[in-house]
């Protein structure tokens, strides 16, 4: 939050100008907390943020006024769904093909849309049990919620992504580039 001095906000980095005296653009940035102090200007702080998407703000007591639960519920269980609907799509094709002509769809495939589809239920199903805005909002903010099963095309995360082992050597993976033409090597 900004500087102020009196009534008036003041930017780090302009002039302004106080009982008569102008103070250079950069005198807020490089003036000790004595300078600013003897002229009366404060820093104010940020007012406190919230989470909007679970509480509407702060009562005047400081505490954080939660939205209704049950819209909550509703909401995020409907987000739920959709996110894991627009996960399987991308495979509806799968699906259809096998149905349309036979053609057999990949094993690993069926699991991954079947987990997708297990972890949706249990989302849902943990957020149906919150019993109000905070648990809902911790558990909405969480790793778990957030993550979702990884597609079988997607590396294991121990695995190199170009899929080509370390020799273990200590040697480095050095790019060269020369005469116009580009070559890996290990180095």
């Amino acid at each position: 939050m900004p500087y102020k001095l009196g009534d008036r906000t003041l930017s780090l980095d302009r002039a302004f100008t106080h009982n008569g005296i102008q103070y250079p653009s950069g005198w807020l940035r490089l003036s000790t907390a004595q300078d600013r102090a003897e002229l009366g200007i404060v820093w104010v702080a940020d007012p406190p943020t919230w989470d909007q998407r679970f509480y509407w703000g702060y009562d005047q007591d400081g505490q954080l006024i939660p939205k209704d639960h049950g819209d909550l519920v509703r909401l995020w269980i409907a987000n739920t769904r959709d996110t894991a609907n627009k996960l399987l799509i991308q495979t509806d094709w799968m699906v259809v093909r096998q149905a349309d002509n036979g053609t057999v769809m990949n094993p690993d495939w069926k699991m991954w849309r079947e987990s997708v589809r297990l972890a949706s239920n249990e989302k849902v199903l943990y957020i149906g049990t919150t019993n109000d805005t905070d648990e809902l909002a911790a558990y909405i903010t969480s790793s778990q919620y957030s993550t979702w099963p990884n597609d079988p095309d997607t590396p294991a995360a121990d695995a190199p992504a170009d899929g080509v082992e370390s020799a273990g050597d200590g040697g480095t993976d050095t790019l060269i580039i020369d005469g116009g033409t580009t070559s890996g090597a290990i180095l």
